[in-house]
Formats: C-alpha cells, sequence, structure tokens
C-alpha cells in the first residue's frame, strides 16, 4: 500500500505541475475583452438568450415612434426638394446668364413707361380742366345770348302794342310797311315778290286819298 501511494504521489504532483495551453489561454482572454466591450455599450446579452430590458425598451420605442410618425403623417416627403433646388438653381443661372445690354434696355423700357404713363396722367388732367372752363363759358355765352333776346322781344312787342294804339288816318300803309321785311337779300329762296313790294313802298308814300 504505501509503496502504491508513493508512485501514485509523483504522478498526482506531475500532473498539476503540467504548462497551460497558450492558445486556449488567449482566445479565453480575447471572449473576455469582446464581453466586456459588449457590456460597455450595453449590448449584452444575457446567459439564458433574453434581450436585457433597457435594450427592448429602446427598440420598441424607437419601433413605435417610426410607426406613430407614419400614421400621423409626419414622413416628409422628398420630392419636392431636388426639383425646387432645380428651380432655384436655373434662375440663378438665368440671371447670372443675361448680358448687360438685355439688363438695360430692360431699365430704359421701364423708365420710359414711366415717363409716358406720367405723361399720360398729365395731359389727361389739363384736358379735363380745359373742359371745365370752355363748358362754363359756353354756359356763360347762352345765358347772355338768352337775356339778349329776351330784352329784343319785349322791345318788339312794346313797339307793336304802341303802333296798335296809334289810330291817326293816313298812316296805316306805314303801319303796314313796317310789318314786311323789304330786304332783298333775305327772300332769294322764297317766291318773288317784288312787284308787291313795290307797291306797298309806293303806298306808304304816297297813300290813297279817299
Amino acid at each position: 500500500m504505501d509503496d502504491f501511494d508513493m508512485l501514485s504521489a509523483p504522478q498526482a504532483a506531475a500532473g498539476n505541475g503540467t504548462d497551460e495551453d497558450p492558445a486556449a489561454a488567449f482566445l479565453a482572454q480575447q471572449e473576455s475583452e469582446i464581453a466586456g466591450i459588449e457590456n460597455d455599450e450595453g449590448f449584452s446579452i444575457l446567459d439564458s438568450g433574453e434581450v436585457p430590458t433597457s435594450l427592448d425598451n429602446n427598440l420598441t420605442g424607437d419601433a413605435n415612434d417610426a410607426v406613430d410618425g407614419a400614421v400621423n403623417g409626419d414622413i416628409h416627403e422628398e420630392s419636392n426638394g431636388p426639383s425646387d433646388a432645380y428651380s432655384a438653381i436655373s434662375s440663378a443661372d438665368r440671371l447670372q446668364a443675361e448680358p448687360e445690354s438685355l439688363r438695360k434696355w430692360r431699365e430704359e423700357q421701364r423708365e420710359r413707361l414711366e415717363v409716358l404713363d406720367a405723361n399720360s396722367r398729365k395731359q389727361e388732367s389739363e384736358w379735363k380742366d380745359k373742359a371745365k372752363v370752355e363748358l362754363e363759358e359756353w354756359h356763360t355765352r347762352q345765358d347772355e345770348q338768352l337775356e339778349k333776346t329776351k330784352v329784343n322781344n319785349r322791345a318788339a312787342e312794346e313797339a307793336m302794342l304802341s303802333d296798335m294804339d296809334e289810330n291817326n288816318p293816313g298812316t296805316e300803309w306805314e303801319r303796314v310797311a313796317r310789318l314786311c321785311d323789304f330786304n332783298p337779300k333775305s327772300s332769294k329762296q322764297a317766291k318773288d315778290v317784288s312787284r308787291m313790294r313795290s307797291v306797298l313802298i309806293s303806298l306808304k308814300q304816297a297813300p290813297l286819298v279817299r
């Protein structure tokens, strides 16, 4: 028994003194470092295969936010972005490409149109003022002519009434002659009454004696 124990003891001592495998030690060290990095960044998975609660909540919250944004219409459309940018670039290129002569002509045309508009408004105002003055003058002349006509008519009426009141013998043909127009120029288009006119004139100058 003692001899057997003595033989087995050196073998056990020899087994305990065996050197560790360097490759296995290196792999174990790398796995340990990788596990430490995952734990620091919060991506570690439990030994049972379950996802940690904090990581699961983050993933679930991000997914819910994306779904809510799609349902509420918060997804931004980027289709108009390129077209708006293209139109802005085109406008800038067109402005840059416009020659100096064309820009100068455009400015001259604008100034010329402004001057024409101002002259038109001024001329229109002058015409209105002139028409107003002429209309007032016409009304004044019409009133004056009407007053003169009234005065002449009253005078003629008074003269006719005074002649009618005169009943002096021998003045009958004279009153008749006053009622006649002996101006030959005023009766060019009328019938020929020259003989009648001469008779009346002779009666006026030498009335008949009863």
